[in-house]
């Protein structure tokens, strides 16, 4: 008897169902684990019991900034306190063979410093007394959102300047001279007064000034040797703001060019170490100053595509840390903690920054800040993943 249609129907759908399983089992180059984990963009690491690294893959390297050979000589107690949560977890799950999982975890000692981690320990069948544990960096995706929160402070500065330049400065240049001539007709006690208003005239001028530079102008971009600014901008902190300070560079001389602005680059670096020496103490303040490529987010920016950010530039210094009450806003607009400060540097370096679909975050703790600034390679580079 010949099978019914259906049947056959039925039959036909399970060869093709099983068909790519067969042309899977079939490829003579399957991938191993070691090239599947070195592929993947999370942490993986395998830890003994007593916390020594047995294996770790690329994205766990730049994780711990640390060599896969430099993990293996060590534990993990060399990077983070015995106190830490983590060793706990580790003891949990190979005690009660079980997985054991946490969230917005902290990672912080003098060697790591990373907030808003996922962890994962699973104990490993095949290996006794060993534990898989993945490191899922949340702290990306926090930067990422304020940084969207930065261009958006920006824009809205840049629209309050092109405000206060059409409906205050011209009137402020009327308010300045009606003051000049009242000066010169006024009795000697009055004049004070007159040049009173002179004096906050030119001052608020000033202030619109600076907020100008906020305006939506295209980015004339070139490749730029990031060392170089670097260089500039160390010899004009050290000739004045800074030479109070010692500034130590650790740099990759390896990087490729950044794909910025020269100038609007030595405006952000001079921004930035111009508040590291302002906190620093008198005596013993140190500045360091720091290159590193690493194989940064790949963000979809508009129609431009992919944009790669593996140039990591730092600014560290060592003075007191910033109130954790601003540090939510410290990229805003007019947000300061300095007795006379306008609160616009951050912002105008979060705004420059993004002008060059980069990345800016901070760190701080006390004695320790760091400004991380993610920047763009040249063309040339933009699709190698190394230097």
């Amino acid at each position: 008897m010949r099978p019914s249609r259906s049947r056959r129907a039925l039959a036909a759908a399970r060869g093709l169902a099983e068909a790519p399983v067969r042309l899977l089992r079939a490829q003579p180059d399957e991938p191993d684990a070691a090239s599947i984990l070195s592929s993947l963009a999370i942490a993986v690491v395998v830890l003994d019991r007593q916390g020594r690294f047995r294996s770790a893959n690329q994205a766990a390297e730049q994780f711990f900034a640390q060599s896969a050979a430099s993990l293996a000589a060590m534990r993990l107690g060399d990077l983070l306190p015995a106190d830490h949560p983590i060793f706990a977890m580790l003891v949990q799950a190979l005690d009660g063979a079980a997985i054991v999982a946490d969230h917005d975890m902290a990672f912080e000692s003098p060697r790591i410093a990373k907030h808003g981690i996922s962890v994962t320990v699973a104990p490993l069948a095949d290996w006794p007394d060993c534990a898989v544990v993945t490191l899922a960096d949340g702290s990306t995706a926090q930067m990422l959102d304020r940084q969207i929160g930065f261009r958006n402070a920006a824009r809205s500065v840049s629209g309050m300047a092109a405000i206060l330049a059409h409906e205050v400065k011209n009137p402020l240049s009327g308010i300045r001279g009606a003051a000049q001539l009242l000066e010169a007709s006024v009795p000697e006690q009055d004049r004070e007064l007159a040049r009173l208003i002179q004096d906050e005239a030119d001052r608020i001028r000033a202030l619109v000034d600076r907020m100008d530079v906020f305006s939506d102008r295209p980015v004339e971009r070139r490749s730029v040797n990031i060392h170089e600014v670097l260089e500039h901008v160390r010899r004009l902190a050290m000739s004045g703001v800074a030479r109070h300070a010692r500034i130590v560079e650790s740099y990759d001389p390896s990087l490729p060019p950044v794909w910025g602005n020269r100038d609007q680059l030595v405006q952000v670096f001079l921004n930035l170490v111009k508040n590291a020496a302002e906190a620093v103490p008198e005596a013993g303040g140190v500045i360091e100053l720091a290159t590193a490529f690493q194989h940064g987010v790949r963000l979809v920016a508009g129609g431009a595509g992919r944009v790669h950010l593996p140039l990591v530039v730092s600014v560290r210094d060592n003075g007191p840390g910033i109130d954790e009450a601003i540090r939510a806003n410290l990229f805003d607009p007019f947000v300061t903690t300095k007795r006379g400060g306008s609160g616009l540097g951050l912002a105008l370096v979060a705004k420059l920054v993004g002008d060059h679909g980069g990345l800016v975050e901070c760190d701080s703790r006390p004695g320790r800040t760091v400004f991380r600034v993610h920047l763009p390679v040249g063309p040339a580079a933009s699709d190698d993943d190394a230097p």
